[in-house]
């Protein structure tokens, strides 16, 4: 039913309205969300004075709150639609303090394709991701090509004190990691991470405790270290040992 709702209003309002509109309820419905408890617990960790990146910002909803709170936010986005409606959520909200950057990241600079999910008949510009061979899931949709830098070698962020990272880029998490070694090293950020249960939720952790992560999950309210891997929990947060 979902799915039929979702075709009969791309199809009637044309998708970046049905985008636009959608955006606006989230926007007003998003506290309200439980499953985006773990978010909002993230936004109380960030300081006034911090400079925040959005990695995998789609449209922006979390770049809104981000904006709100800190200082600066750096909102990465590649796929063409979704940023149309950053744009006009920056313009509407006045986010003079979100600034939008088009590339995709990764672990080298590059030229990457990503694909828009087709799904019944149903553009899915939540799933949109990478083409990668490790991807195995939503491949069959609309492909957009994007410059693909790293952490490290993007020219915006040379020499800035990064203080907190929300990613959720469909699992190529690891890869921008990787790619932000040098970064995380030097700043610390403290890090929200979605991660699929599969090895590169794995060769995230490994990476990051090697950085000097502790790993926690929030529970009742509070963050917990992990030392295993939970299965039932995808939300992560990465909190650096000396925090």
């Amino acid at each position: 039913m979902k799915a039929l709702v979702q075709r009969i209003l791309q199809k009637a309002l044309g998708y970046d309205r049905y985008l636009w509109y959608f955006t606006l309820y989230k926007l007003r419905t998003l506290k309200a969300d439980k499953n985006e408890n773990d978010f909002f617990h993230f936004l109380t960790l960030i300081k006034g004075h911090s400079t925040v990146l959005d990695i995998g910002a789609n449209l922006g909803l979390m770049s809104y709150h981000l904006a709100k709170k800190a200082k600066i936010c750096y909102a990465f986005e590649p796929m063409p639609n979704n940023i149309g409606i950053i744009e006009k959520v920056k313009k509407k909200y006045n986010l003079t303090n979100l600034h939008l950057l088009q590339n995709a990241l990764g672990n080298r600079d590059c030229e990457i394709e990503l694909v828009l999910p087709i799904v019944d008949g149903v553009k899915k510009q939540g799933l949109s991701h990478v083409v990668d061979e490790k991807m195995t899931e939503f491949n069959d949709g609309t492909i957009h090509k994007a410059v693909c830098y790293t952490l490290d070698t993007q020219k915006e962020l040379q020499g800035l004190q990064i203080d907190a990272i929300k990613i959720d880029v469909e699992n190529f998490e690891h890869e921008v990691f990787i790619g932000g070694e040098q970064m995380i090293k030097r700043c610390k950020p403290i890090i929200y991470c979605e991660l699929w249960d599969n090895q590169n939720r794995l060769n995230t952790f490994e990476l990051l405790r090697r950085l000097g992560y502790k790993i926690m999950v929030l529970q009742n309210g509070r963050l917990e270290e992990i030392q295993s891997n939970p299965s039932h929990i995808q939300n992560f947060f990465f909190i650096p040992t000396h925090a």
